[in-house]
């Protein structure tokens, strides 16, 4: 089914001449005090919220749910459903956000002295985003929590490996075959690794006391057991300390594109040509991060689709400079480039809220709402004439709205983390072809496309053959027996076989994410009540019982929701769709950059229509104009593109 997302190609604003320049007020310089209050001396902490706390809400959120359980509202008139899905996300924002920041910590990571300075650009590790909490969502803090901090405890010893992880693996996310996602294309997948890679990362663990997994029968590897590094330890926690499970983000947890600019200052500067605003474009088949900087061909998880997209979006930063440029001849190097990130970011922002969310859980209920996240219930129409019609997130859109952390300090979570393991996406085989005919150039394994061998596909074959022969081929449903055959069999940079799927499950234990029942529960979803209920194939529900020993409550969390019944158009759980209600708003709503400071002042007039006017296709049409063939009559860019000319 095709996606529902309607928005068409467009090209980029005309060029504004100096005659129609925005007013001054629009030109703020890159140094002085903050727009939004003056740094503290100390954090001050974010207060308690008042969120939809009267009785009307109250009664207002109980009905929600009690429709959502009796019908679920997927299966509701639009309308109601959407007044559901409100519901649903109000009872979340108010129980569902915990702070792990209150647990004890030492050393916590301390933004830049001179952070505080600038108002118009992201830093670079993430702090001052809100200048009153300057460490909010840094690079180095801990992941937050989505469910309460008592259900957050790591297994204990004697359970964590309950069931064996790779008997999980092997009986049941073994791709036996390919089950494609048909209304999606591969570029979906990438897509998804590209916004993983700016969001999260729990880093290297430097740890000599690997988990040791037991291997199954047929496991032909050297060793009979398989070793996975531990999560990297949490260097804040004080000695001795044994609460709930705490992990830090390497990377910044606001929504910066730091995939590209870096989490810090020194891959910011290697990253910079130090001319114009600009970016280096690496030469094909060059490593894309800057000089002096860890391989990221040799860091797990790494594969061509992330070379494609971050050659893609650092070409699209480069084409916001020029035009930038145009606008503020007078600008220098520092602020093109800031005023350009922000754009760039803000943009991808847009792409990944209207365009590939509602193209992977492309259900009409669904789509509107998450269109209404960035546009809001009044419309791309409407708000693009008027502005905004009023300050609500509803009506108008979060970006432009005040800021709100809903009474916990932002950050990414543990759980959201673990609904975004969708490593079924990946195909096993690919089929690079001409985008001009459609002719063949060579087949390739998922092992052929990963690691260093990556970067020597991308110097063979040009950007606009990959990204077409990415758009045409279907990625992988994300269901139970459909896991990439290579991740379950691969060799690590270190030498050791590893398995990425009994991986994500042990990830999930060790991090105290609670299993699958424990999860709906607190989630505010009714458990499964019975292995045939988990899922409607009576062969998988044969499956799961005996793998798990007939214990339901020891279902992992992974295997639950690929098991689960999914909303029509859905290409994942609804179990996981709870979490994105919640997180998909909250990285807007708490991002200054993307509410109380989305304004003329701080993007100009040019960058506001950058970003309402493009979209993914008109981003790879700007810089690959080859592709217009394929991309003729697709309005989501992350659907099956036109094959050009061929079968």
């Amino acid at each position: 089914m095709r996606p529902r997302d309607a928005t068409g190609p467009r090209t980029a604003p005309a060029v504004r001449r100096s005659a129609d320049r925005p007013p001054p007020a629009d030109r703020a310089p890159l140094s002085g005090p903050p727009a939004t209050g003056a740094p503290a001396e100390r954090e001050r902490p974010v207060t308690g919220s008042g969120y939809r706390r009267s009785w009307f809400w109250s009664v207002y959120d109980t009905l929600a749910e009690m429709l959502d359980h009796r019908f679920g509202w997927d299966r509701l008139p639009t309308p109601l459903g959407l007044a559901v899905l409100v519901g649903i996300r109000n009872r979340l924002r108010k129980r569902n956000l915990h702070d792990t920041g209150r647990l004890p910590a030492v050393g916590a990571p301390q933004p830049a002295p001179d952070s505080a300075r600038h108002d118009v650009r992201r830093t670079a590790d993430g702090s001052y985003n809100d200048v009153g909490h300057p460490t909010m969502g840094m690079a180095g803090t801990r992941f937050g929590r989505n469910v309460p901090l008592g259900s957050t405890y790591a297994e204990p010893p004697g359970r964590i490996m309950t069931p064996n992880p790779r008997l999980v693996s092997r009986r049941l996310m073994t791709r036996t075959r390919f089950q494609p996602a048909g209304s999606l294309n591969v570029l979906a997948a990438a897509w998804l690794q590209f916004m993983i890679r700016d969001w999260f990362s729990h880093g290297r663990s430097p740890s000599e006391d690997p988990w040791s997994v037991p291997l199954e029968p047929g496991d032909d590897w050297p060793e009979p057991w398989m070793t996975i590094p531990r999560v990297r330890p949490d260097t804040t926690r004080p000695p001795g300390y044994d609460g709930p499970v705490t992990s830090l983000n390497t990377v910044s947890h606001w929504w910066d594109l730091s995939m590209i600019y870096g989490s810090g200052a020194e891959e910011q500067r290697a990253a910079r040509t130090g001319a114009g605003g600009k970016l280096h474009l690496r030469p094909r088949g060059a490593r894309p991060m800057g000089d002096g900087q860890a391989d990221p061909a040799l860091e797990p998880g790494f594969w061509l689709g992330l070379v494609m997209l971050h050659g893609l979006f650092t070409r699209e930063h480069n084409a916001i400079c020029d035009r930038l440029r145009l606008e503020y001849p007078d600008w220098d190097d520092d602020e093109l480039f800031e005023r350009a990130r922000l754009i760039n970011a803000a943009l991808v922002a847009k792409i990944h809220t209207v365009e590939w969310t509602p193209a992977i859980i492309s259900h009409p209920t669904a789509v509107i709402g998450l269109r209404a996240n960035w546009w809001g219930l009044a419309s791309e129409r409407i708000s693009r004439a008027l502005g905004r019609l009023s300050s609500s997130e509803v009506i108008s859109g979060i970006p432009g709205a005040p800021t709100d952390h809903f009474g916990v300090p932002y950050s990414l979570t543990e759980e959201f983390v673990a609904v975004y393991r969708m490593h079924p996406l990946m195909p096993d085989d690919y089929s690079l072809r001409s985008a001009r005919d459609d002719s063949g150039i060579r087949r390739c394994t998922l092992r052929e496309l990963s690691g260093p061998e990556a970067l020597e596909v991308a110097s063979a074959v040009s950007a606009a053959d990959l990204l077409y022969s990415f758009g045409t081929e279907h990625p992988g449903a994300i269901v139970l027996n459909n896991f990439p055959r290579m991740l379950q069999e691969f060799v690590r940079p270190d030498g050791k076989p590893m398995d990425l799927a009994a991986t994500d499950i042990l990830r999930c234990r060790e991090l105290g994410v609670p299993r699958y029942n424990e999860f709906r529960r607190l989630l505010h979803l009714p458990p499964a009540r019975s292995f045939e209920t988990l899922t409607d194939d009576p062969a998988l529900a044969a499956a799961l019982r005996e793998v798990y020993g007939g214990r339901l409550e020891d279902v992992d969390l992974t295997v639950g929701m690929f098991a689960e019944r999914r909303p029509e158009g859905f290409a994942f759980s609804d179990t996981a769709f709870r979490v994105f209600i919640l997180m998909a708003s909250r990285r807007l709503n708490s991002d200054r950059f993307f509410t109380a400071d989305y304004t003329e002042r701080i993007y100009t007039r040019a960058g506001l229509d950058w970003i309402a006017d493009n979209t993914m296709i008109s981003v790879l049409l700007r810089h690959h104009p080859e592709l217009r063939p394929a991309l003729h009559g697709v309005g989501n860019g992350f659907a099956p593109w036109r094959r050009t000319g061929g079968a």
